[in-house]
């Protein structure tokens, strides 16, 4: 819901970032401004002047304050600086105001040459934006094997299946594709895909195609105009929405928006840029165009589609287009191009067409933290996993040997995910981290926290070890996925 001023007019949050973002985030409130929309904005900073005042986030609490007033954030690249800060202040963003959805249009332009012009490319990447890899959840395991955690949740995928059809819709669009790993990570990214092939009949009006995220990656190059929708995981989407960006003149024209059920943040997907800052030359369109989608979501279709049309026309003109275009060297100052888009305002292309928008109809998902319930569960066993320097003959039978009066037995160990023992007659080349799976003799049995403690130690008094991981099953269903070779 938009924060309405007492002038009547909402109001957002603006943040310029840094680099080339004033430059762009400038541009778009010369055109917003020019087109007389009923919007209002105050300035809030956050990335890098942030980071080099000790605040670890790149977040200031004054600009988190802003947002929950506003809900609404138009905003440049951030930097995340090496050497101080930690994490991405635009991850920080994301997170902070749970905008799970990541929407980045692409579509050909008038007059922007690439090798795929006149297919007439017109996709949407919507993708999970705070989930995966992106959890950001990583270790050490040893000083020369690290290990990062991919965490998807039924709840998360829900939300953008969802989003990804109601964003169809709302768009006059008739396919969605789902693109997943779930060929080789049945668990996590397979939750992506059992989720999308569970709720695509709620939506007889639109096609729903399940794709592997590599071959996604293939079609898009080989026939990028078979797409309309395509919804995925995080890691993935932030690949192949680069990709598509490509295939439309770069990133320079590449909007997106970063949409949650109480906030939403409209950014440009490219970065700072920081060698072409303060030299007038960049390309504005990526963040026009994101502030075109902040228009239509705050339900100003009126403004956006003139917005949309004169940058349209602006391109089809084809006189004033900037350096990434046309070479810098002759290209037109950002100052200009934005000029030319104004002084175009009312006017419609004659090559491309402006689509005809509805307000997306946002998932409402029951805020349970147990979304998926159960019946029946139990521990069969445990995986430890262990520093060693021995190789997998002598530190299996090293383990046998600990648990041989233990209730649990040794079934077998992994490296880098391959069963190296019992041995498989294999040719692997080991490291010094090492799962060693260990199952209930009493294969009825139900492992209980005393019993795995006791294991632990048993496999402590001799071996280093990082972390364990419960072996379960859910219903009667395994939620571990066998090694490489494992039985």
């Amino acid at each position: 819901m938009a924060y309405i001023t007492e002038s009547g007019k909402k109001l957002i949050t603006v943040i310029p970032g840094d680099g080339i973002g004033a430059e762009c985030i400038d541009s778009a409130l010369k055109i917003l401004q020019a087109v007389n929309a009923p919007i209002e904005y105050e300035v809030r900073e956050a990335g890098a002047s942030v980071f080099k005042k000790g605040i670890e986030s790149g977040v200031p609490q004054e600009t988190i304050e802003s947002i929950r007033k506003t809900r609404v954030v138009l905003k440049g690249p951030l930097e995340t600086p090496v050497g101080y800060g930690e994490k991405s202040a635009n991850v920080t963003l994301r997170k902070l105001f749970e905008t799970y959805a990541n929407v980045r249009p692409v579509r050909e332009f008038p007059n922007v040459p690439t090798p795929y012009s006149g297919r007439g490319i017109d996709l949407v990447v919507v993708r999970e934006n705070v989930e995966d890899l992106y959890a950001g959840i990583e270790y050490m395991q040893t000083p020369g094997v690290a290990q990062t955690l991919k965490l998807i949740s039924r709840k998360g995928c829900e939300k953008i299946v969802r989003f990804a059809f109601e964003l169809a819709r709302a768009e006059g669009r008739k396919k969605v594709h789902c693109a997943t790993k779930a060929n080789i990570m049945k668990f996590a990214e397979g939750m992506l895909k059992r989720t999308f092939e569970a709720i695509a009949p709620e939506y007889p009006d639109i096609e729903a195609n399940h794709i592997i995220i590599d071959n996604c990656a293939h079609q898009l190059v080989k026939r990028p105009e078979q797409f309309e929708v395509i919804v995925t995981t995080n890691m993935n989407g932030d690949i192949i929405s680069d990709l598509t960006s490509a295939l439309v003149g770069g990133l320079g024209f590449a909007p997106s928006a970063n949409i949650g059920n109480e906030v939403a943040i409209f950014e440009a997907v490219h970065g700072s840029a920081p060698k072409y800052a303060g030299k007038n030359v960049i390309n504005p369109t990526a963040v026009i165009l994101s502030m075109v989608m902040m228009l239509r979501y705050l339900d100003e279709f009126e403004a956006a589609a003139t917005i949309e049309n004169a940058l349209l026309y602006t391109l089809e003109e084809g006189k004033v287009r900037t350096g990434d275009v046309v070479g810098y060297d002759k290209g037109a100052k950002t100052t200009e191009y934005t000029d030319a888009i104004i002084a175009n305002l009312g006017k419609k292309p004659s090559t491309t067409q402006v689509r005809e928008y509805r307000p997306i109809k946002l998932p409402q998902i029951p805020p349970d933290p147990v979304f998926v319930k159960v019946s029946q569960r139990r521990v069969v066993g445990v995986d430890i996993f262990v520093e060693t320097d021995l190789y997998p003959e002598p530190l299996g039978q090293a383990l046998e040997q600990l648990v041989a009066e233990s209730p649990f037995q040794l079934k077998m160990i992994s490296s880098r995910g391959t069963k190296v023992y019992p041995p498989t007659g294999a040719i692997t080349d080991v490291v010094d981290q090492y799962r060693c799976r260990f199952i209930l003799r009493d294969t009825a049995g139900d492992a209980t926290d005393a019993q795995i403690l006791e294991l632990i130690g048993r496999v402590g008094s001799r071996f280093r070890w990082a972390h364990i991981e419960k072996l379960q099953e859910f219903d009667g269903a395994m939620g571990y996925t066998k090694a490489q070779g494992e039985d």
